[in-house]
């Protein structure tokens, strides 16, 4: 495909900034934690409404991981706090339909608690997820340092990402950078390398409550922008190539230690294997004074159709 001049560049990019600051951060956030507000149907059971209208053709995934650690965190005592979930997405989420969460209490200890989420849309189940709860406990302790990485500052933003993409067309432009909670910048390699490798770093737009439940759903949120493309990098295909269908059919993660998803967290991410139209991923979160925070790891599909000549 033609490679765009900086000029045209630079164009794509003051449009696609411009739609971006369109709507103010502090409404962006107050529509992210809207998210996390469900409502209490019964005992163990939580809505969350439908919206009016939709741009997008399924719920995103980290939408429902994030609401269901909520969901789960209500039936928990309060000294506890989620230490890892395993989830599985069974079948697309309509956004013009309302959720419906049950939480079965599998366990509770002295010092653990476990919880199964099933969500439904329809009458049918579009997702589950299996959380731990943990009370606070001091222990031996150890973590694999944070990588030499760019900071931030000198990493690419996703609006550039978008402006310099050719497979992104003009017409696309303002579609693909609606405004958004999140500040995004990344690092990948260009084209097909055989080390799939890449970080990005991320936060919120604007400062978040103090309560920890919001911070790790907020990552949760988060932790399932990118992840799967990692995968994508020996290939040299990307979100954007013609012909590919990719959707995440797994995610799990582990929370480590206290943190702020309003201050930059950066995002390392590898994959080692893909095949059988699958891709493994593997993630770790580090704040920006290298604390390993979180690990994730996530399978996705990846079918790629050639287009007809």
């Amino acid at each position: 495909m033609e490679k765009l001049t900086e000029e045209h560049v630079d164009r794509r990019l003051s449009q696609a900034l411009a739609h971006r600051a369109s709507v103010p951060a502090e409404k962006l956030i107050a529509g992210l934690l809207a998210t996390f507000d469900l409502t209490t149907d019964a005992a163990d059971e939580f809505t969350y409404p439908a919206l009016d209208s939709t741009a997008r053709e399924r719920i995103f995934g980290g939408q429902v991981i994030a609401q269901a650690i909520v969901a789960a965190d209500r039936t928990v005592d309060d000294e506890k706090n989620i230490h890892s979930l395993h989830s599985y997405f069974l079948r697309a989420g309509d956004e013009t339909k309302p959720l419906h969460f049950r939480v079965h209490r599998d366990f509770d200890g002295r010092s653990i608690s476990n919880r199964r989420v099933v969500v439904r849309q329809d009458g049918k189940v579009i997702f589950n997820l299996t959380a731990s709860f943990q009370k606070p406990a001091e222990g031996l302790s150890h973590q694999i340092p944070l990588p030499d990485v760019l900071p931030p500052e000198q990493c690419m933003g996703a609006m550039e990402q978008i402006a310099r993409n050719p497979q992104v067309s003009d017409d696309d432009i303002e579609r693909l950078s609606v405004p958004k909670p999140f500040d995004v910048r990344s690092f990948c390699p260009e084209g097909k390398s055989a080390d799939a490798r890449q970080y990005q770093w991320f936060k919120t737009v604007a400062p978040l409550p103090d309560d920890p439940l919001i911070h790790r759903a907020t990552l949760a949120f988060a932790s399932d922008m990118g992840l799967l493309s990692t995968s994508m990098i020996p290939h040299g295909i990307h979100w954007t190539t013609p012909g590919l269908f990719s959707t995440s059919l797994d995610h799990a993660m582990w929370f480590h230690d206290d943190f702020r998803a309003d201050e930059w967290i950066c995002y390392v991410m590898d994959s080692d294997w893909s095949g059988h139209a699958r891709g493994l991923n593997r993630g770790s979160l580090y704040t920006q004074d290298g604390l390993l925070v979180a690990s994730a790891v996530q399978e996705g599909m990846m079918r790629l159709i050639p287009p007809s000549d």
